[in-house]
């Protein structure tokens, strides 16, 4: 696996930066997917997470190949991605997710439920004060802890912080309908529980839907 840090190159042209700062949000992120459509056919096998530096995109991913800067707009930065971790193990995680829980509705078909306005409409329902920070804080981190195990790591609820509540609606063109997603994020601290799952579901797979839209990579560090 490869981890990559990937700015706007200095230099660029002034045409190339208006062109870029002009593109909705789904064309934003489809700059990072260019990064790695080697054929059209080509599956994702990526995750990213995409953040605006002085209003100029900038992205980190991990990925099974490098990224390829065919038009030549990015300074890349790409290295091997081994990380060595032990049971017990503690870091500080920033991630970003699509916060979402699926469910079966009368007629057996999935559907999802964002978590955070899920409890927004049960609190109004209640007649109960509605306070989205702290909705966010308890949902959000309810949503991190019962997938912690699978993934490879504990957390406690008084590590975690969670705000940056957000939804979102990218078009892919006229006529089309909008993507609409929300995210949440995450910073903090974890215990890695079982190295090798860790590794491969946290860190390589990364968490829930809407990889395609930037969510799911986590980021660590050691402390």
């Amino acid at each position: 696996m490869y981890f990559s840090k990937i700015r706007l190159r200095r230099g660029v042209s002034p045409q190339e930066i208006v062109k870029l700062a002009g593109m909705n949000g789904y064309k934003v992120h489809q700059l990072v997917w260019d990064l790695f459509a080697d054929h059209p056919d080509r599956r994702r096998d990526f995750t990213y997470r995409y953040e605006s530096v002085s209003g100029w995109p900038s992205f980190y991913t991990v990925s099974s190949r490098e990224p390829v800067d065919a038009a030549g707009l990015w300074e890349m930065q790409t290295k091997k991605y081994s990380p060595h971790l032990r049971t017990g193990q503690r870091l500080g995680f920033s991630l970003r997710v699509n916060p979402v829980r699926s469910r079966h509705d009368a007629n057996g078909k999935q559907q999802r439920h964002d978590v955070v306005m899920e409890e927004k409409m049960k609190r109004r329902n209640m007649g109960d004060d509605i306070d989205l920070p702290e909705i966010a804080q308890e949902q959000g981190y309810l949503w991190l802890e019962k997938r912690s195990a699978s993934q490879g790591f504990n957390v406690s609820a008084t590590d975690v912080r969670v705000d940056g509540y957000q939804q979102h609606r990218l078009f892919k063109g006229k006529g089309n309908k909008p993507v609409t997603f929300s995210t949440l994020d995450f910073n903090g601290i974890l215990t890695v529980s079982d190295p090798d799952i860790f590794i491969e579901n946290s860190l390589f797979d990364g968490f829930g839907p809407a990889k395609a839209f930037g969510c799911g990579l986590m980021l660590v560090r050691k402390i």
